[in-house]
C-alpha cells in the first residue's frame, strides 16, 4: 500500500512516520510537506533513508502541485495532518488558516477524487476538539456534538471536516475523521504550552499563562494518538467520525506547575524557583473555557485507549526535550523569536 502522508515533518506527522515507516515495511510512505516554520526534517532523521519512506516539498494550496504527487505516486491512502494548528497565530493572521486548512483540504479531495474511482482509496482527516467550541465545568464532546468553533482556527477545521462528509455524501469517497484533544509529546515545536514552558523553565524565562490559568485541556500523549489513528485506518468504518482523547483533564496553571516540578527534579533546580517564573498575561480573544473529549466509541468499537497518563507523559516529553539540545536549535529561528516577542512583550 502507498501511503501519502501529508504534514509529516510537522509534530503529529512526524511521530506517526516515525512511528509506521520502521514498523510497515510492506507500505511506502509519502511524506507531502511544504515544510514551514513548524516543520523540522531534523525530526525525521531517523527514517530519511528508509526504503519506504519518499519526501514531496509541496503545498497543498497549490492544486498541481498535489495532482502531480498523486499521478506520481498514486497512493491508496491519504492520512491528512497538514494544517495551521495555532489558535494565536489565527487570530493575528487568520488568511494563512483559510488557505492551508480549507483551500488546502479541497485540494486533496480533489486529487483524491480525480484519481480515485468508485470505492477506490481512503481519505482518514485528522482534525480537534476545538471544532466542539468550548465546554462549561461539565459534560464531554461526543461525535454527534453540534460544531460552535470559538476562533479562525477551529472555524477552519470545521470547515475542513465538513468537506470531507461532503465528499463522502456526495462523490461516495471512502472517509473517516478524527477529532483529538491537546497533543503533546517529543518534536513539538516551542510554540505550544508544554515546550515552551519546559524551555523557558530550562532558561530562567517568564512563563507567560494567559488569565489566571483556568482554563481547561484534555492531554493527549502523541504516541498513544498515532496509534489510535492507525488503528482507525485498520480497523474503522467508512464514513465515521471518532473522538480521540486522553482521559486527562487539568487546568493550564496546574499542567505549568506540574512542569516546574519536573524541571526542577531533572535539572537540579527548585520548584519554588521556577514557579517564581509564572508571568500572568492578557488573555486571548475566545479564549474557549473548557475541552473534554468522551472516547467511548473508540475504546468500544476498536478496542484503543491510551497508554500514557499525563504523568508519565509528561516526564518522558520534558525529558525528551532535555535531551535534544540539537534539536531544540534546529527551531529556534528567527521567526520563532519574532513571535513570541510579537505575542506575549504587550500582555502584562
Amino acid at each position: 500500500m502507498k501511503i501519502l502522508v501529508t504534514g509529516g515533518a510537522g509534530f503529529i506527522g512526524a511521530n506517526f512516520l516515525n512511528l509506521l515507516v520502521p514498523r510497515h515495511p510492506e507500505h511506502v510512505f509519502v511524506n507531502l510537506d511544504t515544510l514551514t516554520y513548524a516543520a523540522n526534517l531534523g525530526s525525521l532523521e531517523g527514517i530519511a533513508k528508509a526504503d519506504n519512506y519518499r519526501l514531496e516539498v509541496v503545498d497543498i494550496v497549490d492544486f498541481e502541485a498535489v495532482d502531480g504527487v498523486f499521478t506520481k505516486h498514486q497512493p491508496d491512502l491519504v492520512v491528512h495532518f497538514a494544517a495551521e494548528s495555532h489558535v494565536d497565530r489565527s487570530i493575528s493572521g487568520p488568511r494563512a488558516f483559510i488557505k492551508s486548512n480549507i483551500e488546502g483540504t479541497f485540494n486533496l479531495l480533489e486529487a483524491a477524487r480525480k484519481h480515485w474511482s468508485d470505492g477506490k482509496g481512503l481519505f482518514h482527516h485528522v482534525s480537534t476538539d476545538e471544532v466542539y467550541g468550548s465546554l462549561g465545568d461539565t459534560g464531554m464532546f461526543v461525535e454527534t456534538t453540534r460544531y460552535d468553533p470559538s476562533s479562525p482556527y477551529s472555524a477552519s477545521k470545521a470547515a475542513s471536516d465538513h468537506l470531507v462528509r461532503s465528499y463522502a455524501r456526495t462523490f461516495g469517497m471512502r472517509t473517516r475523521i478524527t477529532n483529538c484533544s491537546n497533543n503533546y509529546g517529543p518534536l513539538q515545536f516551542p510554540e505550544k504550552l508544554i515546550p515552551l514552558m519546559v524551555l523557558n523553565a530550562v532558561d530562567g524565562k517568564p512563563l507567560p499563562v494567559y488569565g489566571e490559568g483556568l482554563n481547561v485541556r484534555d492531554w493527549l500523549y502523541v504516541g498513544d494518538h498515532c496509534e489510535a489513528i492507525w488503528k482507525v485506518i485498520g480497523e474503522g468504518a467508512d464514513g465515521e467520525t471518532y473522538n480521540i482523547g486522553g482521559n486527562n483533564e487539568v487546568r493550564n496553571i496546574d499542567v505549568v506547575t506540574e512542569i516546574c516540578s519536573i524541571v526542577a527534579d531533572l535539572t537540579g533546580k527548585t520548584k519554588g524557583e521556577l514557579e517564581g517564573l509564572i508571568t500572568y498575561v492578557k488573555d486571548r480573544p475566545g479564549h474557549d473555557l473548557r475541552y473534554a473529549i468522551d472516547a467511548t466509541k473508540i475504546r468500544n468499537e476498536l478496542s484503543w485507549e491510551p497508554t500514557e497518563t499525563f504523568e508519565t507523559g509528561l516526564r518522558k516529553t520534558i525529558k525528551w526535550y532535555l535531551d535534544n539540545p540539537a534539536w531544540i536549535e534546529q527551531v529556534r529561528t528567527g521567526e520563532y523569536r519574532n513571535w513570541i516577542e510579537k505575542n506575549y512583550q504587550d500582555r502584562g
